[in-house]
């Protein structure tokens, strides 16, 4: 991400609260072979109190990878809450879910998300998910600064 230097730790936010899918993409982000911290919670209720806490005073977030079936606050009413807060809207939202619906993929663009990316069925495939996700948002992208 050209907001910062390619030294530094790329963060991101991991709303997801199937432990196993967690340890997949945390895997297939460390195969991808560049500095991540993860910072994971399990449902849309914490996934806004952490991105709220992040803008106010850290730890900042790069990147969100974003399941859309969650427990309490789904993940299409994270992404109405995110565009709906000024200091959120800056933040790249990736859908990272098992929904290959058509709605599902249109409401999360119209909702701002900027990917939306199936869960591949085969575990060996999170590292292409990883390596893609580096390339492009790491690697190429560049981003507004988050404004407190």
């Amino acid at each position: 991400m050209s907001t910062q230097s390619s030294n530094e730790q790329v963060e991101i936010l991991l709303v997801e609260d199937n432990p196993g899918d967690v340890r997949l993409i945390q895997e297939a982000f460390k195969a991808a072979g560049f500095e991540t911290v993860f910072h994971t919670v399990t449902d849309g209720d914490d996934a806004l109190e952490f991105l709220q806490t992040a803008v106010e005073s850290g730890p900042g977030v790069d990147l969100v990878l974003l399941d859309l079936n969650l427990p309490r606050t789904n993940g299409f009413d994270v992404l109405e809450a995110m565009q709906a807060d000024p200091k959120l809207t800056p933040l790249p939202v990736l859908v990272l879910t098992s929904s290959h619906a058509s709605e599902d993929i249109v409401r999360s663009y119209e909702l701002s998300a900027n990917a939306y990316l199936t869960k591949p069925s085969d575990p060996d495939q999170f590292a292409e998910i990883g390596r893609a996700v580096e390339a492009f948002w790491v690697d190429e992208a560049t981003l507004p600064p988050l404004s407190s």
